[in-house]
């Protein structure tokens, strides 16, 4: 028997549905990342200086996101027979929801008067421009580790909190940001290893790390 035309069409359809988002950013998404990178550079500056020593706010632990949890992420699952693999869209979605949300929490936090407030209002504002020009994750179906990290990030009412810095906050989100789209940052010195621990060490024995 012959398929028929709407038959050939649903097989394409489900075709490209399966198909692999293309994790490589385009030059748009990369200019909205630099953009936002130069932002944060400034982040010891209003998320330090400008804070009691020691201050912390209270995050979920998902919140703290920091290079090793890429790396366990990345990691295959086994569940039994199966094996779930993390693809690298999916890390660059949940990274774009963790910092978000951080945003939220400084801001809630901080009296419009603070002299980090715009700072940190102009950050928040830099991510929704760069969630803009990245495709909607809502579309696709995240694998189960990472939809179980949204869900406990949605939870009022988590079994822990997590009380961080809000300069360790945006280092993590600046560092992993490095690591997730490292096509946006290349280096004259060569590819850096930017989801290395010893990368950002040896960056702030030279004051690379700002």
């Amino acid at each position: 028997m012959v398929p028929s035309t709407a038959g050939l069409l649903r097989g394409l359809l489900g075709l490209i549905w399966v198909l692999p988002v293309s994790m490589t950013p385009s030059a748009v998404q990369c200019t909205s990342l630099k953009t936002l990178e130069n932002k944060l550079k400034d982040r010891q500056r209003y998320m330090k200086h400008n804070f009691p020593i020691n201050y912390t706010i209270r995050v979920h632990y998902e919140e703290v996101f920091r290079l090793s949890n890429v790396t366990r992420l990345r990691m295959r699952v086994v569940e039994e027979e199966s094996v779930v693999k993390v693809e690298e869209v999916d890390l660059q979605d949940l990274w774009r929801w963790v910092n978000k949300e951080v945003l939220k929490k400084l801001l809630r936090i901080l009296p419009e008067r603070h002299p980090s407030y715009k700072y940190t209002a102009d950050l928040e504002g830099l991510f929704r421009q760069v969630e803009q020009v990245f495709p909607d994750s809502n579309e696709r179906e995240r694998p189960e580790p990472i939809e179980e990290i949204f869900n406990r990030l949605t939870d009022r009412h988590p079994n822990g909190w997590r009380f961080v810095t809000p300069k360790s906050l945006l280092d993590n989100c600046y560092r992993t940001m490095h690591c997730l789209f490292k096509d946006c940052f290349p280096s004259e010195d060569g590819e850096q290893d930017y989801c290395g621990i010893a990368h950002w060490r040896k960056g702030r024995k030279r004051l690379l790390d700002t």
